[in-house]
């Protein structure tokens, strides 16, 4: 489930690259309203990566980060959420199934791990797969902004398109890290998990579900990797091409 995250680089959801501009775009009202979304996040994952730094510089240790942007890190990763809605009222032409899937998997890592499971907080891996995050969302959003108002940098474009490939196995490694620390609080406390006997005949043992969403990530990591490393050849050797006929 979560194997979408990482800091990798999000479907265009419609905004930008060579698909999105052979289609046609939001309407004033739609477009006026995911400007003001897109900057809204922008800032707000800003607002995260200063936190990062401030209680860097005043600790002067990485260690423990996490509790100094836990609010705003909570509030804008769930504020994702809207993202589906988008897709859904068909102001974004993208997949619902596949937007769904990649903004859960970092809101399920958010509450139902690292909110979830207090002893993992201060593991080194959930700052591994925040500051991917923090990094990765910045673009993204500014990405998807300036494409909106159809004056996107090439500095923008070239980031979204080449950062995941560090960023990318750098959030997978944070989150999978974060998982496994979390296995065995999970199972000692049963976190989640329902027993049998219960009146629903109904069972669930959230320590092998834990296992089962890292199993998960072995063939969908590759798939996505590659796939962005595909786009990244196609969207920026287009932008090459343009330049050099202009």
């Amino acid at each position: 489930m979560a194997a979408a995250g990482g800091g990798g680089s999000r479907a265009d959801n419609g905004y930008g690259g060579q698909q999105g501009r052979r289609r046609k775009g939001p309407g004033a009202l739609a477009t006026g309203y995911l400007v003001i979304y897109n900057v809204v996040m922008t800032a707000g994952w800003l607002v995260i990566a200063v936190g990062l730094v401030r209680a860097y510089l005043a600790k002067g240790s990485y260690h423990s980060l996490y509790y100094s942007i836990e609010k705003p890190l909570k509030f804008f990763q769930t504020g994702a959420l809207l993202e589906i809605l988008h897709c859904a009222f068909g102001i974004v032409p993208s997949s619902v199934v596949l937007t769904a899937f990649q903004v859960m998997s970092r809101v399920f890592l958010t509450w139902a791990v690292t909110h979830s499971v207090k002893e993992v907080q201060t593991e080194d891996s959930v700052l591994l797969f925040v500051v991917a995050w923090t990094i990765t969302e910045i673009i993204r959003y500014s990405f998807y902004t300036f494409s909106l108002l159809n004056h996107l940098p090439y500095l923008i474009k070239w980031a979204r398109y080449t950062l995941f490939i560090v960023l990318y196995p750098m959030g997978v490694s944070g989150e999978l890290l974060t998982i496994y620390a979390a296995l065995p609080f999970v199972r000692q406390s049963g976190l989640y998990s329902i027993s049998l006997p219960n009146k629903y005949n109904f069972s669930f043992d959230y320590y092998t579900f834990l296992i089962l969403v890292m199993i998960s990530y072995i063939p969908i990591f590759p798939q996505l990797y590659f796939h962005m490393l595909h786009q990244r050849r196609k969207v920026l050797s287009h932008t090459e091409e343009h330049k050099k006929s202009e």
